[in-house]
């Protein structure tokens, strides 16, 4: 299958042979980039989401990871022990229209460091639902030499060429070391009782009309969750709490509430707790 874009490969012992004697570079910044819904409400255009691979795949010997394997079990929650981690956004195309039925195949190390390369821990794919959503629960992946701490992931809408690329955390310290970090690539991240909940838009070379309205906006990460009686017109991030008929729940997605969407009424986007 014909991966978007090109980039010299590189194989993993030499980058571990090169980070050992790489110097440091300037502090990148650790603010992640603007989600691509944001960028178009704003009138900017959409910049493709960069290849990003680090020379393991396709595996040629079962021997060290990270490896890509095929045949991933198809679901949204992957299982395991660490701090749980939720990444969520959506899958674009350059003109920001949402694209549904994307393949979003994702694989990990565990807390350690270490990637299964004989079952399928750690490893899963789902496909974008009809609003160019996903949503994965994993766990914050280890780190092992040489790399950063980091989700893989291959991303193909029906027909069109595979994206592989990384996802990565903010504020790490081996950011600045790692030769393949890219921070285009950076999720927004933030802590939310003992979890971690993060954000990233994919955009993928696939033309299209523009939509008619904008696509799903929320507000920044770093605004504290709305609280209270559930009301419409309102920006509700994921895990905000509200109350409803005398009964509490939580935002499962970051959205603008409106009429006809009460938490009774749409589970998608709220949990009664």
């Amino acid at each position: 299958m014909e991966e978007e874009g090109t980039t010299p490969a590189i194989s993993r012992k030499t980058l571990l042979k090169a980070a050992l004697i790489a110097t440091p570079v300037p502090l990148l910044a650790a603010g992640a980039p603007a989600l691509a819904r944001t960028v178009w409400a704003e009138g900017g255009p959409l910049t493709p989401t960069p290849f990003c691979d680090d020379g393991d795949d396709p595996t040629p010997a079962q021997t060290e990871g990270p490896y890509f394997k095929p045949n991933s079990p198809r679901r949204s929650t992957i299982p395991g022990s660490g701090t749980g981690l939720t990444v969520s956004g959506y899958v674009f195309g350059l003109a920001c229209q949402p694209l549904a039925n994307v393949l979003l195949d994702f694989w990990q190390c565990d807390t350690n460091g270490n990637y299964d390369n004989v079952g399928f821990n750690y490893r899963g794919h789902q496909f974008t639902d009809a609003n160019g959503a996903f949503k994965l629960t994993t766990i914050v992946p280890g780190l092992y030499p040489g790399r950063t701490r980091h989700i893989h992931v291959k991303a193909q809408a029906p027909n069109r060429p595979v994206l592989t690329t990384q996802l990565y955390f903010p504020g790490e310290p081996r950011n600045n070391t790692d030769t393949i970090f890219n921070p285009a690539l950076l999720m927004t991240v933030r802590t939310v009782g003992g979890r971690r909940e993060a954000t990233f838009d994919f955009v993928l070379r696939v033309q299209g009309t523009p939509p008619t309205s904008p696509p799903p906006t929320s507000p920044p990460p770093t605004t504290p969750p709305p609280t209270g009686t559930w009301a419409p017109g309102v920006g509700y991030t994921a895990g905000a709490g509200v109350t409803y008929g005398g009964s509490s729940y939580r935002c499962l997605q970051a959205h603008t509430s409106q009429a006809g969407w009460e938490p009774p009424n749409v589970p998608a986007l709220w949990q009664r707790v």
